[in-house]
């Protein structure tokens, strides 16, 4: 219990420094409601018609393709880092074990492989044209 002491301490004081600035916050703070102030703000633009018009589906396409190849880029980069990591003084794998590498490259070649079939689809169906 004594080493956990400075740490409980440490999370009182964070915690009571948090409910006091909300509260210093509340009874300081300004109240004064104004049209300017309830007004959306974006991007330093004055709103102009109304926020709920409906958008093109090419938008919501590219950004399913935007997370679709951004995720399977993620998978790549472990991949990429430990496939063939040896121990430079021992000649041990680090990585991927010796005898595993043909299985995991064969893995990652029908991962690749999905990937521009993937690709080619959309591509062959014209979404990244824009009209």
């Amino acid at each position: 219990m004594d080493s956990a002491y400075p740490i409980l301490l440490f999370a009182t004081v964070l915690v009571g420094f948090v409910i006091t600035n909300l509260i210093v916050i509340h009874i300081v703070g300004p109240r004064k409601q104004t049209v300017v102030k309830q007004m959306p703000y974006e991007s330093g633009m004055d709103p102009i018609g109304d926020a709920r018009q409906p958008f093109d589906v090419k938008f919501y396409l590219v950004a399913i393709l935007f997370l679709v190849f951004d995720v399977e880029l993620l998978f790549l980069y472990p991949w990429a880092v430990s496939a063939y990591l040896d121990d430079p003084v021992g000649g041990n794998s680090v990585g991927v074990p010796v005898e595993l590498r043909g299985t995991v490259f064969g893995v990652m070649l029908v991962f690749m492989a999905t990937l521009a079939i993937a690709y080619v689809y959309a591509w062959r169906k014209g979404v990244f044209k824009w009209r």
